[in-house]
C-alpha cells in the first residue's frame, strides 16, 4: 500500500481538487427540517448532526477527496457524539473520502500512545489488532515536544497513515507564541517547521512529500511562503479559507512548481453553504446539500486557478 501522503495527493490529483470538507457538527447548524425529526436530547441532536454530516459527505465524495471532522463538536455530545463520529468515519471511508480526525492531540510516553492506537494505529485484543477509529490521518500539537510525537511517527510507518502537525495557525491571537524570536533568531514557527521536516525524513513518498506533514493557515501569506522554504517535503493542511479570509491567491503560496504541496479546508462555507449570499437566492434549506456541492465546485475551480500561476 502506498503511504498515507501519496494516496492523499493520488487522489487529489484524479480529483483534480486540492481541498477537504471540513465537518464540525454543530447543532445550530444542521437544517430545522432535519432537527424536527429527532427530540433534543443530547442522544437525539447526535443523530441529527450524524445525519447532516452523512447528507453533506453525500454532496461532495465524488468531487472533494478528504474529510477533515472536528472532533471537539462530537465530543461535546458525549458518548452519543462519540458515536456519531465513529459513523461518520465509516460512511466517509465507505464513500472512498480520506479521513482527517482534528484532534489536536499532544501529550507523553503511553497516553501519546493510547491516542495514536485509538485514532491511526489499532489495539490488541483477544481477536488480535483492531481498529477503533482508523482515520487516515491526524492533527497534533507539537508543544511537549519530539516525545509527543514519536509515537504517531510510528503508527504511520507501520499502519501507513499520517499527521498533520500544527506549525502556524489561522487564528489571530497565533502570533503570541509562534511568531516569538529564539535565541538561534528563528521564530518559534520556524523551529517548528525545521522539527517536522525532521520528523518526517523516513516517510517521504513518490512526490516528495511526507506523510508528517503540517498545518499552516492561509490568514498569513508570508509565513506560508516562509514556511514552504523551510520545510521543502512537508505538506501543508491549509485551515482559513472562505470564512476566515484567506485568499485563494495567498494559498497558491504553498504549492510547489507542480501545483502540489497542500490541501485546503474550507469548513462553514461548505456547511452552510445554502446561506451564503451568492447560494441563498437559489438554493432553500432543504436544498442545502447542493448549495455545498455548488460551492464546493466553485471553491475547486478558484484555488486552481490562483495554483496555476505558481506552476512553471
Amino acid at each position: 500500500m502506498a503511504n498515507a501522503i501519496d494516496q492523499l495527493i493520488d487522489k487529489i490529483r484524479e480529483m483534480n481538487n486540492p481541498t477537504v470538507v471540513g465537518i464540525d457538527p454543530k447543532y445550530d447548524m444542521v437544517p430545522e427540517f432535519i432537527k424536527a425529526k429527532y427530540d433534543q436530547t443530547v442522544e437525539g441532536m447526535a443523530q441529527a448532526c450524524t445525519e447532516f454530516n452523512k447528507a453533506l459527505i453525500d454532496a461532495v465524495y465524488d468531487v472533494i477527496p478528504a474529510v477533515k471532522l472536528q472532533l471537539a463538536y462530537f465530543e461535546k455530545l458525549g458518548i452519543a457524539g462519540i458515536t456519531s463520529f465513529y459513523a461518520t468515519c465509516k460512511y466517509a471511508k465507505q464513500k472512498g473520502m480520506i479521513i482527517m480526525a482534528d484532534a489536536k492531540r499532544g501529550d507523553i510516553g503511553s497516553t501519546c500512545s493510547a491516542y495514536s492506537s485509538a485514532y491511526l494505529g489499532k489495539v490488541e485484543t483477544q481477536d488480535g489488532k483492531t481498529s477503533i477509529y482508523d482515520a487516515d490521518f491526524i492533527t497534533l500539537n507539537p508543544y511537549l515536544g519530539t516525545d509527543s510525537v514519536n509515537p504517531f511517527v510510528e503508527d504511520c510507518k507501520e499502519y501507513d497513515k499520517g499527521a498533520f502537525v500544527i506549525i502556524k495557525t489561522s487564528n489571530k491571537s497565533s502570533g503570541e507564541l509562534q511568531d516569538l524570536k529564539l535565541e538561534n533568531g528563528k521564530t518559534v514557527y520556524e523551529q517548528v517547521a525545521e522539527l517536522v521536516e525532521k520528523w518526517g525524513e523516513d516517510l517521504i513518498g513518490k512526490y516528495g512529500y511526507s506523510s508528517i506533514s503540517g498545518v499552516v493557515g492561509a490568514t498569513y501569506p508570508e509565513q506560508l511562503q516562509k514556511i514552504r522554504e523551510i520545510a521543502p517535503h512537508t505538506f501543508f493542511l491549509i485551515p482559513g479559507y472562505g470564512a476566515q479570509g484567506g485568499k485563494a491567491e495567498d494559498i497558491a503560496l504553498g504549492f510547489d512548481k507542480n501545483g502540489i504541496g497542500g490541501i485546503v479546508n474550507a469548513t462553514r462555507s461548505l456547511m452552510g453553504a445554502y446561506k451564503l449570499e451568492r447560494w441563498s437566492n437559489i438554493y432553500s434549506e432543504k436544498q442545502f446539500a447542493e448549495a455545498t456541492r455548488a460551492e464546493a465546485l466553485r471553491m475547486r475551480d478558484e484555488l486552481n486557478e490562483a495554483i496555476s500561476k505558481v506552476v512553471k
